[in-house]
């Protein structure tokens, strides 16, 4: 807890040192909206359903960093050999809390940009196999690149979230999202 609170004084400081005397072209805060596509890692994996908030500050009309939440409900139904699915089957929810930093390439309407987060991810999995339910819960500290671009207030990414493993199966999924911001923009 100390260390967070250090870090927490220590980007404090920097984000006013960095702001005086700065000449920005877009708005310092913005909140990220954004509702996706989650493809989970493994053999007999389906898709499902991610949705993020992310509110931004921006240090430079280049650099933002920030706090994603996102939740992501994913599926996973276990195949034999010949590609015939099994009656039984696992459904796991994932919920992050990661710190996030992008990089954007220009200042122009169209920004592309590449990003990072790392934080934890919490994730409870049910095992739903002949009549007999098992539900099992875990939370890991993760990583997640990410690219994409914004056009106007309108951004998209593909993010890869190394989120680790629940039992015998990966939490790990590439999420490709839509979504639009509030705030940032031009000034």
């Amino acid at each position: 807890m100390k260390t967070i609170k250090i870090l927490t004084a220590l980007l404090s400081l920097f984000v006013v040192i960095n702001g005086i005397g700065q000449d920005y072209s877009f708005k310092r805060f913005k909140v990220d909206l954004a509702a996706g596509y989650g493809i989970p890692e493994g053999f007999g994996s389906k898709a499902g359903a991610i949705l993020a908030l992310e509110p931004k500050y921006a240090l430079t009309d280049n650099i933002t960093v920030g706090l994603r939440f996102e939740a992501a409900v994913l599926s996973r139904v276990p195949m034999d050999v010949d590609g015939n699915y099994f009656e039984d089957g696992d459904v796991s929810a994932s919920a992050s809390y990661l710190a996030t930093t992008d990089y954007y390439f220009n200042t122009n309407k169209f920004r592309p940009f590449l990003g990072l987060g790392a934080g934890v991810f919490r994730s409870a999995s049910a095992n739903l196999s002949g009549g007999t339910d098992e539900t099992l819960n875990s939370s890991h500290f993760g990583f997640m690149p990410r690219a994409g671009f914004e056009w106007g207030h309108f951004r998209t990414a593909i993010e890869y979230n190394l989120a680790g493993k629940t039992g015998e199966f990966s939490n790990n999924y590439l999420g490709i999202k839509i979504g639009f911001f509030f705030g940032g923009g031009r000034k």
